[in-house]
């Protein structure tokens, strides 16, 4: 690792803007320490560290197979295609790298083959992107569709030329030999290191037994980076799930495969027909009078007259459906897993029938695409034990953000490393000299309906200041669309126009596309733009948060772990939502400085980031950012570094 570091070393002689870091190196030492001994390593390092290269390096030259998890397809893709091609030809290692994402990312040959002979498609949109992608499926090596440029991810087209763990036809398929998550699960069985996804790693939790090819037991060292994403991605992934959709795609192919390959044989038109209403019927009563979208306690329609007999309808129509397809399974292998579709969606359908089990949780998520009745852990702490206490093998768990005290607890306790060696490396940047952090004292609070006014008057005013070059960062999709609407009427008729630019106007990589080539623009985005976005140099000078990330206190899975919390005596103000806060805001602040030429202004509008005594935890839980007295001396500083 020395050498490899160092001034003179292999990295310094491979890339010219190579700089030698003392942080960088005692991160890689560790990860270097935790792969000789098998060990378990939590590591929190700061923006700018080299974290990356500090874990990829080390894992490189141990000689061991590796797998590297992340929680985006984003840096899935920069590790594979830009990190991992420098370093190998730097170190001169014969290392072979693969790549693996979940099958909804790959084209599914079959599928294609079914949404070309469909009578029906949603739009003339639709036709034109399966077009697209039946001449891009002529050439492509590995069917990712991550290659077609343009393609929206939120396109209706996707699941239909996609496969699922439900729909796919496996070793029958008559498009086994060229399937290309296939191929590309025989290229990571093989590879040295293999990228994959959070999302992925718990897939290969729960389908351990299947006779699926098990990723995890090959490998010696296991690197999850984004690891404050795991908790979440792996809930998610855990539990189970009956959704709306599931019902209404499997009735389309449960009608496209029967009158296609058997017709005449069943009335498969009227069994669709079932299962479409049934999963109409059960959205109508989970929803009932929400719009929108909605996280409703399990509760609020379980025990309900309506809701059982929702619930048994989609039992029936699943179950008469499965009798049909076992009559006709012997024409082909599609009738045979349609059945073990409609056996699994009626065994969910009687399971949620019946009360959840003890440390598990249920609720409702309604959407605009439909309902799902989802059942959970209410954490990752028995999986992740279960995976450590396995085998020998070293874990390295790495972000920018794992908790706001030495132990790292708020990462280690949700996934049940309490044992592991933890190390925190701060930040090489000088934020004293390169950032300041405003709070107004005399604002709204976050409650009053004023409040997204007044974010959106601060937030022009800082944009006029900077030229734009400002995101503006929101807590809920609600608080999105009246900041964005007050900002653009408040900015409106600018001598030097400045445009506004709204998450969910455009694709997520088209919107920063467009901000990174418009000199004088503000991005106004939620969730999805807290993390994950790396924005150097002068396009972005101003982060403006709306309010205190908070968790929703009505969420259920929250209300599950505040009482999970108070049965243990502890606080879950201080223990749960103070330390929730701390991660999420320090991913949002984050975004402002992303190398040591940056300089900006972080602003937060929300005055108990000063007034209350949780105020000092969080301040000290964000980079250390001199505090501004008022508005006037925010702008002056901002005009400073434009």
């Amino acid at each position: 690792m020395a050498e490899a570091f160092g001034p003179q070393g292999a990295l310094a002689r491979a890339e010219p803007q190579y700089r030698a870091r003392e942080v960088q190196q005692t991160l890689a030492q560790a990860v270097a320490r935790a792969i000789d001994e098998r060990g378990v390593l939590v590591a929190e390092a700061g923006t700018g560290v080299g974290k990356t290269f500090a874990y990829l390096v080390p894992a490189l030259l141990s000689g061991a197979r590796v797998l590297v998890s992340t929680a985006t397809k984003n840096l899935q893709d920069q590790l594979f295609l830009r990190d991992l091609p420098r370093l190998r030809e730097a170190l001169q290692l014969p290392v072979t790298l693969a790549l693996l994402k979940g099958r909804a990312s790959y084209l599914c040959l079959q599928r294609l083959e079914q949404a070309r002979r469909a009578e029906t498609l949603p739009d003339r949109w639709a036709a034109r992107t399966l077009a697209r992608i039946e001449q891009w499926a002529q050439h492509t090596a590995n069917g990712d569709l991550a290659e077609l440029e343009g393609l929206d991810e939120r396109s209706s087209v996707i699941p239909l030329v996609t496969s699922t763990r439900e729909n796919c036809l496996g070793s029958e398929c008559p498009q086994f030999r060229s399937c290309h998550v296939m191929k590309a699960r025989r290229e990571a069985m093989a590879a040295d290191l293999v990228v994959v996804n959070h999302h992925l790693f718990f897939a290969d939790l729960s389908l351990r037994g299947t006779g699926m090819a098990e990723l995890l037991p090959s490998v010696d060292v296991a690197v999850f980076d984004e690891a404050h994403q795991l908790g979440e991605a792996g809930v998610g992934f855990l539990g189970e799930t009956l959704a709306s959709a599931q019902l209404v795609d499997f009735a389309r192919d449960l009608l496209a495969v029967g009158l296609t390959q058997a017709r005449g044989l069943q009335p498969w038109t009227e069994l669709a027909g079932a299962c479409d209403r049934a999963a109409r019927e059960l959205r109508l009563v989970a929803a009932g009078a929400v719009r929108g979208s909605a996280k409703l306690r399990w509760e609020e329609r379980a025990g309900r007259p309506e809701f059982d007999g929702a619930l048994a309808a989609v039992g029936a129509a699943c179950a008469a459906a499965r009798q049909a397809l076992q009559a006709v399974q012997e024409i082909g292998p599609d009738f045979t897993r349609l059945a073990e579709r409609a056996a699994a969606l009626a065994a969910r359908s009687a399971a949620f029938a019946l009360d959840a089990e003890p440390e598990r949780v249920r609720w409702i998520d309604v959407g605009t695409g439909g309902v799902r009745l989802v059942e959970s852990p209410l954490d990752v702490r028995d999986a992740m034990r279960e995976q450590v206490a396995a085998g020998a093998k070293a874990w390295i768990f790495t972000s920018a953000t794992l908790g706001a005290d030495e132990r790292l607890s708020w990462f280690t306790e949700q996934a049940g490393l309490d044992g592991a060696r933890t190390l925190r490396v701060g930040s090489p940047f000088d934020y004293a000299g390169q950032a300041r952090l405003y709070v107004p004292s005399r604002f709204p609070r976050p409650g009053d309906a004023e409040h997204s006014a007044a974010v959106a008057r601060l937030a022009a005013a800082c944009a006029r200041a900077a030229g734009g070059r400002s995101f503006v960062l929101t807590t809920t999709l609600r608080a999105l669309g009246n900041v964005a609407d007050a900002l653009a009427q408040a900015l409106a008729g600018e001598a030097e126009p400045i445009e506004v630019l709204v998450q969910g106007s455009a694709p997520k990589r088209q919107l920063l596309r467009r901000f990174l080539d418009t000199p004088r623009a503000v991005l106004v985005g939620s969730q999805s733009f807290w993390e994950g976005i790396d924005v150097p140099g002068d396009a972005l000078q101003c982060v403006i948060i709306d309010k205190l990330p908070f968790p929703p206190p009505n969420d259920p899975l929250v209300e599950a772990r505040v009482r999970r919390l108070e049965a243990e005596r502890r606080s879950a103000f201080n223990d749960y939502f103070v330390a929730e806060t701390a991660v999420s805001l320090k991913q949002g602040a984050g975004r402002l400085i992303r190398s040591e030429t940056d300089r900006g202004l972080l602003v937060i509008c929300d005055p108990r980031m000063v007034t209350m005594g949780y105020g000092r935890t969080l301040r000290a839980a964000l980079p250390p950012m001199p505090l501004v007295a008022g508005e006037d001396e925010a702008l002056a500083w901002l005009r400073s570094v434009t």
